[in-house]
């Protein structure tokens, strides 16, 4: 599909052999969790994911879309402590607030930063943010529940899927067009990364939506209504009386002189 899109160029897939089971166990073993089934299986049939295309613009292929999602090896906990850190360096868990509303109405329960969940980096998304896989329960045993959230570059969380084969779908009918994962926040995605989007429209059944909620969000301007002259009352003009042929012809100079004759004399009357 993106090989027979227009000005679509360099359509790239990293072929991965599959991840060793061992491995795996041993990913299991390191941080105390269990992976989800989808995702392992996954992982026996490729480590990781990696899928990249560009556009020709003045015959020079520049990168755009990028789909990745890292091999088992990278799937590394975010936050973690580093025998590198400083003592009294700020952390992610310090904004934590135990005054946040919790699962609000619909709205599902976010994850924590500090030991109450276990959050993994899936996508590094060309730093516009990260995928992560999240254990939201890590107290006192590591829940095996998961979902898929994306953490934007403002440290919010927004929920994505229930479960990897879910996100493994979105990905992919996303084309991995650039901050495609905004489209599921409320700001939704910026005014450049929404011109690639009509461009090459993602495969999804919101895309209306999506496009009504980034556009609340953008200044919008109606050419049509900006330079739409203002009506205004048209001023009738007296058209002067007809005059015969010849007079009109006459020198403008003789009129004028008419004209000051007879005012002097209506004066002196």
């Amino acid at each position: 599909l993106l090989e027979t899109s227009p000005g679509v160029a360099e359509v790239t897939f990293v072929e991965k052999e599959p991840a060793e089971r061992h491995a795996i166990v041993s990913w299991e073993q390191k941080n105390s969790c269990i992976l989800p089934e989808d995702l392992k299986n996954f992982y026996l049939m490729t480590d990781g994911f990696q899928m990249t295309w560009s556009v020709k613009t003045d015959d020079t292929p520049m990168p755009l879309g990028s789909m990745v999602i890292n091999s088992i090896s990278k799937l590394c906990r975010l936050g973690g402590s580093s025998m590198y850190t400083l003592p009294n360096a700020p952390t992610l868990a310090d904004l934590e607030d135990d005054t946040d509303e919790e699962g609000d109405g619909d709205k599902p329960e976010r994850p924590h930063f500090d030991s109450r969940s276990l959050i993994f980096e899936l996508d590094p998304c060309n730093g516009n943010g990260k995928v992560c896989l999240v254990y939201k329960h890590a107290k006192p045993v590591v829940s095996p529940d998961t979902e898929i959230w994306f953490l934007d570059r403002a440290l919010y969380w927004h929920f994505l899927t229930k479960t990897f084969t879910a996100y493994y779908r979105l990905l992919i009918t996303h084309l991995g067009l650039p901050q495609w994962q905004y489209a599921f926040t409320s700001y939704g995605v910026s005014p450049q990364a929404k011109q690639w989007f009509n461009m090459y429209k993602p495969i999804t059944i919101n895309t209306a939506l999506l496009s009504e909620e980034a556009d609340s969000f953008v200044n919008k301007l109606d050419p049509n209504k900006v330079f739409k002259s203002k009506n205004k009352t048209p001023v009738i003009k007296k058209k002067p009386p007809s005059q015969p042929a010849g007079s009109q012809k006459s020198h403008p100079s003789m009129t004028s002189s008419k004209t000051s004759s007879l005012a002097g004399n209506s004066s002196r009357k």
